[in-house]
């Protein structure tokens, strides 16, 4: 049974989002389809801001509106976002509260903090708060809301409100994007939740693979300089350990596990 354009598009941004380029033929072949198909598809992808077509391709484009699901997400550069988060929970001291955004990038925190009973974790992820469930042996407390089935957080006015009402000494925020204009998400709602943590903490963590430097996505969260800290893979480029550091935003690069 032939993909739809839909199950094809999720499948070539995906690609790009792993890889950055995207060739013709290797998509044919992949996905049991024409290269004039696959060229359409580039077309219409084109057209929606989701790349830039080039000769025999297409590349990723610096600027994206467009998030995978959830779900399709926790596979891409899966290896890379572990790494994060193991440096992001060796930062966590003794009877700290934190606060860990949505997204697929602090998913894993919650594992490498499993045995603190220490801990105060606060989130508004229903991944994290179910995973936190399972294995998490310290203080739990789900921030409420409308709930948003595509990236499983809760998000509007009842979850600022909580938020609002609490204080912590750290927040793990996921980055659709860093760039010189600041830092990005896809969503309205999430970039707003994100922006409520970062007023309630001492320390703002932004966590991101080295994927999302350089590049702009939907909504503004903040600045770069609102960061305390940057905690990405070791793939970070050169060029972008030097921007940080003429900034004075600490980075810092994870190690392999």
């Amino acid at each position: 049974m032939s993909l739809s354009f839909e199950e094809r598009k999720k499948l070539i941004v995906n690609s790009l989002d792993r890889e950055e380029k995207v060739q013709v033929r290797v998509l044919a072949k992949k996905l049991d389809v024409s290269g004039e198909t696959i060229r359409r598809d580039l077309d219409r992808l084109e057209k929606e801001g989701l790349l830039k077509k080039v000769y025999g391709g297409a590349v990723k484009t610096k600027f994206n509106s467009w998030e995978l699901p959830f779900d399709q997400k926790t596979t891409i550069n899966d290896k890379e976002k572990r790494a994060i988060c193991k440096a992001a929970a060796d930062l966590v001291e003794h009877r700290d509260s934190i606060m860990i955004g949505n997204g697929t990038t602090p998913l894993e925190i919650v594992r490498f903090l499993a045995d603190r009973t220490d801990i105060t974790l606060i989130t508004h992820s229903t991944p994290v708060f179910l995973l936190a469930t399972e294995i998490f042996k310290g203080r739990i407390i789900f921030i409420g809301g409308e709930y948003e089935k595509n990236q499983k957080s809760t998000t509007g006015p009842l979850t600022e409100w909580m938020l609002q009402h609490l204080k912590a000494n750290k927040a793990f925020i996921a980055a659709g994007g860093l760039s010189s204009d600041g830092i990005t998400d896809y969503d309205l709602n999430g970039a707003n939740i994100s922006r409520k943590m970062m007023e309630r903490v001492e320390d703002v963590i932004v966590l991101a693979d080295h994927t999302k430097f350089g590049k702009t996505t939907f909504a503004h969260v903040c600045s770069l300089m609102d960061a305390s800290m940057v905690i990405t893979d070791k793939n970070c480029s050169n060029e972008w350990k030097r921007t940080l550091a003429e900034k004075e935003i600490e980075l810092v690069i994870a190690d392999d596990i």
